[in-house]
């Protein structure tokens, strides 16, 4: 930002940042408030996964432009699915796709696109009351693996995963979770439910985090 940006339009910056702050800490408390018929746990409960100390990952790629995510693949989960643009709902929180459409990703649409600079969010259910849904073994992605986006360009950003988390609700945290872990790099977010089915709150205890970096690009 230019050193002669008014002072209305820094302030105007904030607000929005913090509006968005809020919307995404509401959405990591709340997505797991929904009902569920299966009662057992499917994410884990661990606390991170984490980044192995030795662990040699590649460099980030040189960020792309901006154009919309169309797929998702994550090879070692064996999950390809559409990804389609979602928005915050009505408390201000970042509106999953329908429990009718459980195998489709949600991004959210005023944030960055998977690909450019900035971190990109993708949401999706772990389950429905009847069976599982499209990130229900997102908690076992592991620090080295892929995630492939199919982009509306036509190229296909490539993502190494770095950190794997499994968040308790009482304790997100919308910056950490969300912001950016290098600035100036492209990275991606993939979140779910975690953590285990509380049968009294008819909610899960957590959410899964998956951060990624941009690595490479393909047609």
């Amino acid at each position: 930002m230019s050193d002669h940006t008014p002072s209305h339009g820094r302030l105007l910056t904030g607000v929005t940042w913090a509006v968005l702050l809020l919307g995404l800490w509401l959405w990591g408390r709340e997505v797991t408030e929904v009902r569920h018929g299966i009662s057992t746990p499917t994410t884990g409960d661990v606390a991170a996964v984490g980044r192995p100390e030795d662990s040699q990952l590649p460099p980030a790629a040189t960020p792309l432009g901006a154009a919309p995510p169309q797929r998702i693949d994550i090879p070692e989960l064996g999950v390809q699915a559409p990804v389609v643009a979602r928005g915050l709902d009505a408390r201000g929180a970042i509106d999953p796709p329908p429990y009718d459409q459980a195998g489709v990703v949600g991004w959210y649409a005023a944030g960055a696109t998977p690909g450019a600079r900035g971190t990109a969010l993708l949401v999706g259910h772990v389950d429905t009351e009847t069976r599982p849904a499209v990130f229900y073994k997102l908690s076992t992605v592991r620090a080295g693996e892929t995630v492939r986006v199919m982009r509306g360009d036509g190229k296909v950003a490539e993502f190494t995963v770095d950190d794997v988390q499994v968040v308790r609700r009482d304790r997100f945290d919308a910056r950490q979770a969300y912001g950016p872990r290098e600035p100036g790099r492209a990275e991606l977010r993939l979140i779910t439910c975690g953590g285990t089915f509380d049968r009294a709150s008819r909610s899960y205890t957590a959410n899964v985090i998956v951060s990624a970096y941009l690595t490479g690009t393909g047609p």
